[in-house]
């Protein structure tokens, strides 16, 4: 794995208004940046990681992380590119976790990715096949299973999309037709990556 060079001014920057953001929203002092200088540094972040070719191992995704920030797009495309949100801190009251864990045999880039949100006694979790692209960094996903808990009580727990049919056939398909998120920053306490639709998001890993 290839660690990104934080010697440079630009890195420098980018790196601080990240992990000032992180901190903030964990509530370990400091005010958050506007949300326009976390994009900022978001776009620094991955065009840094192009330009560094940074690599990093499956492994270092694994566990649960917090949903902090994200932007989503006004629009698809506009002009041959991806316009983003102004960018917005995920409120504390709607959780929203997502994990991923490793098959019996890591070296195969193969596992689970679960999501979940949180919102009061309701708690709605998607689960499904993972594999990992490391020369990419690029990690393609799909839903099958789906589990709702009502007061820590699960009230539903169902197949969805084809269930195990679908996750059998789920290596054999293309990553055009997956959704995915391309990582371009991974570290100890948080990741930060670009969904399919064009977003970028920050998660933050979750102590236990």
């Amino acid at each position: 794995m290839r660690s990104p060079n934080l010697t440079s001014t630009t890195s420098q920057n980018f790196t601080t208004v990240l992990l000032q953001a992180v901190s903030a929203y964990r509530g370990e002092g400091g005010d958050r940046p506007p949300a326009a200088a976390v994009v900022n540094a978001l776009l620094q972040a991955e065009k840094a990681a192009k330009q560094q070719r940074l690599t990093y191992p499956f492994a270092s995704l694994l566990g649960q992380w917090r949903l902090c920030f994200a932007t989503g797009t006004r629009d698809r495309k506009k002009r041959g590119g991806i316009v983003l949100g102004r960018g917005f801190y995920v409120p504390k009251f709607a959780a929203a976790h997502i994990s991923f864990s490793a098959t019996s045999d890591p070296a195969l880039d193969r596992g689970e990715i679960g999501n979940q949100v949180k919102l009061g006694p309701v708690l709605l979790k998607l689960t499904g096949p993972a594999k990992y692209l490391g020369k990419k960094n690029l990690l393609a996903f799909d839903f099958t299973q789906m589990q709702i808990s009502l007061f820590s009580r699960v009230v539903y727990n169902q197949q969805i999309r084809g269930g195990k049919t679908q996750t059998e056939d789920f290596y054999n398909q293309a990553i055009a037709k997956l959704p995915f998120f391309a990582f371009f920053l991974i570290t100890e306490d948080f990741i930060a990556a670009r969904g399919r639709g064009g977003g970028l998001a920050i998660w933050i890993r979750e102590r236990v």
